[in-house]
């Protein structure tokens, strides 16, 4: 902006939003020392997220050729052989799902929960219903694949209900404050101004042309609103997943990802709607998906 001695620079929104940060420097500093943007950014999903590029052409087109690569593997597949595979990835995801939420379940315990109906010793009964839960979303998501293929408010709702059954989480969007563990970001506490946030996000992803974009926007703005006194960040999970294999993409089991990595990469985008480290997380863990499991 301006000229001469004038001028000043400032970051694009493509840069403020896209650009790789330094997680470990950034992490340095305690939670009070960080400069974050302390509430919900009101122009992000309206008018700063449509005139952004999320992915690179390079990414897109890793991403493409492992896409790619999924078709041609299931075209080889049976349908008895594809819902096995999904099955597998299911259990990883429901495990994985649940432990970045403290959920101390092994995998191998989960694998015996889902399959046999089987509660490991020492567990408490939320954990337990917390999978199972997992497992009836995602067991829906397949049985109904179209169902998040245009998203809307009552579908996320519906998928909300699943996943937090008979544990004692309200079902509609909540009317008070939360907090977030390990950031001073806070969430909207206006009902009605949650609801149109999730609006907004709803028609930023049904616009988007490219799946990748629709699902990764998913998966972190709804973590980003809050929507409900808990189960976000699983509902925002089985809905990305559920985008994915509604457009007949691989789904996502996020099963190698570092819980501590994924935590920090949605810390970066509460205070900074930096996306960088959450993009690579996901490219990561499609490329994982498609080479583990078909």
């Amino acid at each position: 902006m301006g000229r001469g001695p004038a001028t000043r620079y400032k970051l694009t929104p493509q840069a403020h939003v896209t650009m790789e940060l330094n997680l470990d420097t950034y992490f340095q500093k305690d939670i009070d020392e960080r400069q974050v943007q302390g509430t919900y950014n009101f122009g992000l999903i309206n008018d700063i997220l449509p005139k952004v590029d999320i992915f690179s052409e390079e990414e897109l087109q890793t991403l493409a050729e492992a896409q790619n690569l999924f078709r041609q593997h299931l075209s080889e597949m049976s349908e008895i052989e594809y819902r096995k595979e999904m099955e597998r990835l299911g259990i990883d995801l429901s495990w994985k799902s649940s432990q970045i939420e403290g959920n101390t379940y092994s995998l191998l315990e989960t694998e015996r929960l889902l399959k046999d109906k089987h509660t490991a010793s020492g567990k408490t009964k939320e954990e337990a219903i917390m999978l199972l839960n997992h497992k009836d979303a995602l067991d829906f998501v397949l049985d109904v694949p179209d169902y998040l293929k245009e998203l809307s408010v009552a579908r996320i709702e519906e998928i909300h209900a699943l996943l937090t059954k008979d544990l004692g989480v309200e079902r509609n969007i909540r009317h008070r404050r939360v907090g977030v563990t390990g950031t001073n970001y806070t969430p909207l506490d206006n009902e009605f101004q949650i609801r149109e946030a999730l609006e907004d996000s709803v028609r930023l992803i049904n616009s988007k042309s490219n799946v990748f974009e629709k699902s990764l926007l998913a998966l972190i703005l709804l973590s980003y609103i809050q929507a409900f006194t808990d189960g976000n960040k699983r509902t925002a999970r089985i809905i990305s997943n559920g985008i994915l294999i509604a457009h007949g993409y691989c789904p996502i089991s996020f099963r190698t990802v570092d819980s501590i990595d994924y935590k920090k990469a949605m810390l970066i985008f509460y205070e900074q709607n930096n996306i960088a480290a959450f993009k690579r997380i996901y490219i990561d863990q499609f490329l994982f998906a498609v080479r583990t499991y078909f």
